[in-house]
Order: structure tokens, then C-alpha cells, then sequence
């Protein structure tokens, strides 16, 4: 898998509250800025979203584009955004919201990654623990910047 999908300017934390639609834009726009992706991911991950919810459980979710819109990413990358007064994700409760663009097939081991790291109640109340952005990239990073 590529190095570093993962980088510490596209991490944050939010105190507040963010709709569903706030944070696909937000894990899109942070996407972009790393370099990721084009502008048009952001309408992918909507489309994804109309088709089937991206909610993973254990206040996980991870809004990425359809197969059509591969042409939208550029590199692989990701994006982790934690929203401490949650988003109502279609009527489910997400606190981490990790947008995804994955180069070819690289999205599919990205995404046993995290849903191996969200599977364990420990490492989910870890991710709720750090303080900072600094911490909560540490936290992930291992997982995923293999």
C-alpha cells in the first residue's frame, strides 16, 4: 500500500456538531487540499451516498466516491475528521467522519484497515480520548500508514 495515505494536516477535531452534508464537504475539501483528489469528489461522495449509506457503525463513517468517479483521485489519500457533538448520519450517530480516496484497489485495504481498528471498543474510546489532532493522527496512523 502507498506510504502515508494519512498525513497530519488532514486530521481534526470539532467540539461541535456537523450535518452529514458539512462533513462530506469537509472530508472532501481536506481530500482535496492534500492533493488526493479533484474538486468533483465531493459530488462523487454524494452519489455514493444516495445509492447506499456509508455508516459503519460504532460512530464510523466513510463517505467516498463511486466506481464511476475514479477519475475525480489523483492519489490515494484520507482524511479523519472527529466531531465531539456528532453528525446525525441519516439517522445514525457518527462522531468520525474518514473520507476516502483510494488509487485503483488501494481503497479496499484501506478500508479493512479501518474497519479493523473500529471493530475494538478500546481503540474507538482511544480515538474519542485524544486531545489533539496531533494524538489522534498518532493513534491512527499505525493502522493505516503502513
Amino acid at each position: 500500500m502507498a506510504n502515508d495515505v494519512l498525513r497530519i494536516e488532514s486530521v481534526r477535531i470539532h467540539p461541535g456538531s456537523a450535518t452529514r452534508e458539512e462533513a462530506m464537504k469537509e472530508a472532501a475539501d481536506l481530500l482535496e487540499a492534500s492533493g488526493s483528489v479533484t474538486g468533483e469528489y465531493f459530488s462523487a461522495m454524494q452519489q455514493r451516498e444516495e445509492t447506499v449509506s456509508t455508516y459503519m457503525g460504532n460512530e464510523l463513517a466513510i463517505p467516498h466516491g463511486t466506481n464511476e468517479t475514479k477519475q475525480a483521485i489523483l492519489t490515494s489519500g484520507l482524511s479523519v475528521v472527529r466531531y465531539d457533538g456528532g453528525v446525525d448520519w441519516g439517522g445514525e450517530p457518527v462522531t468520525f467522519v474518514i473520507g476516502i480516496a483510494g488509487k485503483g484497489d488501494e481503497h479496499l485495504e484501506i478500508l479493512s484497515q479501518i474497519a479493523i481498528l473500529f471493530s475494538e471498543e478500546d481503540d474507538v474510546a482511544r480515538l474519542k480520548a485524544a486531545s489533539s489532532p496531533e494524538e489522534l493522527f498518532e493513534a491512527l496512523a499505525g493502522s493505516v500508514n503502513a
